[in-house]
């Protein structure tokens, strides 16, 4: 954890949509390339600020001024975790999930996609357990996913 000693974690704010969606959508180019891409980036843009700032807790990893990794959380689902290509595997990851865990102490869920095996392990390592398997249906990417469940204790 040593590399995350300047790391900040801190509430999003409105000016962050920009620097959040270039994130965003690097991110999924370099974790997910087999994804299939149902929105332009100008969509995206417009859904992260218009959407996900106002209607979820998002929270960024902020070094020096740059927004290395965000995570957003509505009530007990983790909805969004994502981080900059290059900044994978040094424990940015984990600081953001952290957050997640103080704003719902009691239990997280979220979705991931079956074939994002990182993802996976990242979130078996990190006490979450499968509960459910799905063929897609549930998705606009139309990929098969997994709802994982974390709760303190279990």
């Amino acid at each position: 954890m040593s590399e995350t000693t300047s790391i900040a974690i801190e509430r999003a704010t409105p000016r962050d949509a920009g620097e959040i969606a270039a994130l965003y959508l690097a991110s999924r180019a370099e974790a997910l390339p087999y994804l299939r891409r149902c929105h332009s980036d100008a969509e995206v843009r417009d859904w992260i600020g218009t959407v996900m700032l106002a209607t979820g807790e998002t929270w960024v990893a902020r070094e020096a001024g740059r927004i290395l990794g965000f995570m957003t959380v509505n009530g007990e689902e983790l909805d969004q975790l994502y981080l900059l290509p290059g900044h994978f595997r040094r424990g940015l990851g984990s600081l953001l999930l952290d957050k997640a865990r103080e704003r719902s102490p009691a239990r997280l869920c979220l979705f991931t996609f079956q074939r994002n095996q990182a993802a996976r392990a990242f979130y078996e390592r990190h006490g979450f357990r499968i509960v459910d398997l799905n063929d897609g249906a549930r998705n606009e990417e139309g990929e098969p996913d997994i709802l994982y469940e974390w709760r303190p204790f279990v």
